[in-house]
């Protein structure tokens, strides 16, 4: 026999059957239930040198930041195209990927071009406008991209 602990804690679990009614309305990125392909693939801007700017700043993030931002740019992956809160566009051809992280906001800038998500820059944002630096760099890249 249940004691009134055990009741009380079994009234405030959902069924399993609701939980996962509610897994599959939260993923906007599946068409079909069992359906795991993703829209987008996703790529690097690399220089002419053969760097991956973005790659090497996700790596200069501690361990828990690192996973957040890849996490959302998974989620934009799997669920393109998306709107706010996750994703904003910034202006024709360029979104942003908006992600909390311990010491603060991170964005990645990217690209799509067909079926692919080009990351062009990343950086932890500090006031409340897109830095004028950051945004040049990612038109630049995205200029080097389209000409290249």
């Amino acid at each position: 026999m249940r004691n009134a602990f055990e009741r009380q804690d079994a009234a405030r679990t959902p069924p399993a059957s609701r939980l996962r009614s509610y897994q599959l309305w939260y993923s906007p990125c599946m068409s079909e239930p069992g359906d795991n392909q993703p829209i987008l693939s996703v790529v690097f801007y690399a220089t002419s040198a053969g760097n991956e700017p973005v790659r090497e700043w996700l790596l200069g993030l501690a361990t828990d930041d690192h996973r957040a931002v890849g996490f959302d740019i998974k989620t934009a992956q799997y669920g393109w195209p998306l709107g706010m809160p996750l994703i904003r566009k910034l202006e024709p051809g360029l979104w942003e990927v908006r992600s909390r992280i311990g010491n603060g906001i991170a964005r990645v800038l990217f690209t799509v071009d067909g079926d692919t998500m080009v990351l062009l820059h990343g950086f932890v944002k500090k006031s409340q406008k897109t830095p004028a630096a950051d945004l040049d760099t990612a038109k630049r890249r995205l200029a080097d991209l389209r000409k290249g």
